[in-house]
């Protein structure tokens, strides 16, 4: 049987998801496994130290995994984050 979760670990999910932009770079990690820094920023047409803030946080969070790539840094969905995708695809859609 898998072990529940606390209050306080879903904290940490919920407060990693808490911001519009966070929420938007998530989106993209989805559609774009792999995708750099550069790239979100490019999509977002956002301030990269604005950006590199809310990808750090997103990995902090544990919804986003990180690889680096000589000087750059590739970004996937943990699986955490696979959830939350589809949480957020679902909350979306609802009225």
């Amino acid at each position: 049987m898998a072990k529940l979760k606390t209050a306080k670990q879903m904290e940490r999910h919920l407060k990693g998801i808490s911001n519009h932009y966070r929420i938007e770079i998530l989106f993209l990690i989805a559609g774009r496994e792999g995708i750099t820094l550069e790239k979100i920023v490019e999509a977002l047409d956002a301030n990269e130290k604005t950006i590199g803030e809310h990808t750090r946080r997103l990995f902090q969070a544990g919804l986003v995994d990180k690889r680096y790539r000589g000087k750059f840094v590739e970004h996937k969905l943990s699986p955490y984050g696979k959830t939350f995708i589809r949480f957020l695809e679902s909350f979306r859609r609802t009225q």
